[in-house]
């Protein structure tokens, strides 16, 4: 599983975006960049470009390791299809992406929590791999005697985000389906995503 090295807040002022489009995000108050003043903005090099593309779907996805995204960027191009369009159907299709978009958690980090202790369950059995490839029509539920957490029915009660159409969910039993493999102009992104220029990056 991927370490949070840093506060996801410290993802968003070294990114420069408000990555989740939360109310909470210091870029809200601090729209500039860490640093007693602030770095000096300079036209980024293409490399730069295609960096910061990298790092904010890394980080969108809970800060995964460089290991973890070139293995989904690797599977992305031997797949058929859109490379792009795969790399973003691999992100969106892992269980704590999924978890997330439920609303069973508030945060992409809190999914990858919830499922790395026992919290989750796909067709009826228990994973704890937020990595796990979820398919299309798969149900994943909150297992019955985590049913009553205040963590979990506080994030279903958030009005921060909708559920994408690419899922169907009940929040009064908390058990939902991963109804298809989304493209990227499905997903809600708050900030624009590019994966074409990721595959740029890995290209070089």
């Amino acid at each position: 599983m991927s370490k949070r090295i840093a506060a996801k807040h410290k993802i968003d002022r070294r990114l420069g975006v408000n990555l989740w489009g939360r109310s909470k995000s210091p870029l809200n108050e601090r729209n500039y960049a860490p640093g007693e003043h602030g770095s000096n903005k300079k036209k980024p090099t293409d490399y730069g470009v295609q960096l910061l593309a990298k790092q904010k779907l890394r980080g969108y996805y809970g800060n995964l390791t460089e290991r973890q995204f070139r293995r989904v960027f690797q599977k992305a191009s031997q797949m058929r299809g859109d490379t792009s369009q795969n790399i973003i159907g691999l992100l969106e299709s892992r269980l704590d992406a999924v978890v997330y978009r439920m609303k069973f958690a508030t945060t992409v980090f809190a999914a990858r929590q919830l499922v790395s202790h026992g919290h989750v369950t796909v067709n009826g059995s228990s994973v704890n791999i937020p990595s796990f490839n979820v398919r299309e029509g798969d149900v994943i539920e909150i297992r019955q005697k985590s049913k009553e957490s205040i963590v979990i029915l506080g994030a279903v009660q958030s009005g921060e985000r909708e559920v994408p159409s690419y899922i169907e969910v009940d929040h009064k039993t908390l058990k939902g389906t991963y109804l298809r493999t989304p493209k990227l102009e499905d997903i809600p992104y708050p900030v624009v995503m590019e994966p074409n220029i990721v595959i740029e990056f890995y290209s070089r």
